[in-house]
């Protein structure tokens, strides 16, 4: 399974932050933004990951992540021109997608939980295609799930005025190889974008669309206005501070999944060192 990031769009309800740089790449308390999607990918042992952006801003990725070499991972790199739509994501990376299942993920999606390694790893054994569902408060801004009481899915609408349920569809989502040719056959909605919400109906169909609950244990997290994009940041510091460990710490996850070596890790500790990020990389190897 390949992984794809998709970290355009212009970010105008964090502007005047987002007018000269991409949202993705904003700190999020001490991380860049794009470090929390791709920690997701990470912990579903997606190695080849194809990260999306716009023209102005895809050196600034490069910049930042390089080939994934640093990580025991691969990153190509591809532009998507004008906002389209989540589901153009698979036509631009269908040369890199091949013949392989994929996993897209959003660039300001936030995902923290004990057990989150297992959903991502029943979610990767689904035929067809795989959603998420988490209960929100207000779920109008969201696609959103309706389920009968068996929880297999009745229907799929996107931010309805009046929900059917309280169950919000996250920016994570596990497709086999069809998804492609699903992408290409998506008709435009009136704001002329190719919807996710289209391919999933394309997959509830087929009878194929699997939905994996995250419940209270997982936390679900958006950054898309300033207050979303604070109240993330002080829940990550929140738990850092508190326990001691890190989220989303890209290098800590590679080198636990065996991606890099202990001698990789302390070289990335050392350049880091006069900073707590550092500090946390060299303490991992102290406690190995």
């Amino acid at each position: 399974m390949k992984g794809i990031i998709l970290a355009g769009g212009k970010g105008t309800r964090l502007y005047p932050m987002t007018k000269s740089v991409s949202k993705q790449l904003l700190p999020l308390y001490d991380k860049p933004m794009i470090y929390y999607p791709l920690s997701v990918l990470l912990l579903a042992e997606i190695k080849e990951i194809l990260i999306i952006s716009t023209p102005n801003d895809i050196n600034d990725y490069k910049k930042l992540l390089g080939d994934g070499s640093n990580i025991g991972v691969k990153f190509t790199y591809a532009i998507q021109e004008k906002p389209k739509g989540l589901a153009d994501a698979f036509i631009i990376g269908e040369k890199f997608i091949g013949k392989d299942d994929v996993c897209l993920i959003l660039g300001d999606n936030i995902f923290y939980g004990s057990n989150l390694s297992e959903i991502l790893a029943n979610a990767k054994k689904n035929k067809g295609a795989t959603i998420f569902a988490c209960t929100v408060k207000d779920p109008k801004s969201f696609g959103v799930i309706e389920l009968d009481k068996d929880r297999n899915i009745v229907s799929i609408e996107e931010k309805p005025q009046n929900p059917k349920s309280n169950l919000a569809i996250p920016g994570l989502y596990f497709y086999d190889n069809t998804v492609i040719e699903k992408a290409k056959h998506v008709k435009p909605s009136p704001r002329g974008e190719i919807e996710i919400t289209a391919i999933n109906e394309a997959y509830l169909k087929e009878n194929n669309l699997n939905v994996s609950m995250m419940g209270r244990g997982i936390a679900w997290l958006d950054t898309g206005t300033p207050q979303n994009l604070l109240k993330a940041a002080e829940f990550v510091e929140a738990i850092q501070s508190r326990q001691g460990y890190y989220i989303s710490c890209i290098e800590e996850i590679a080198w636990r999944k065996k991606f890099i070596t202990n001698e990789k890790l302390k070289e990335i500790g050392e350049q880091l060192k006069m900073t707590d990020y550092g500090k946390y990389l060299l303490s991992l190897l102290e406690e190995e």
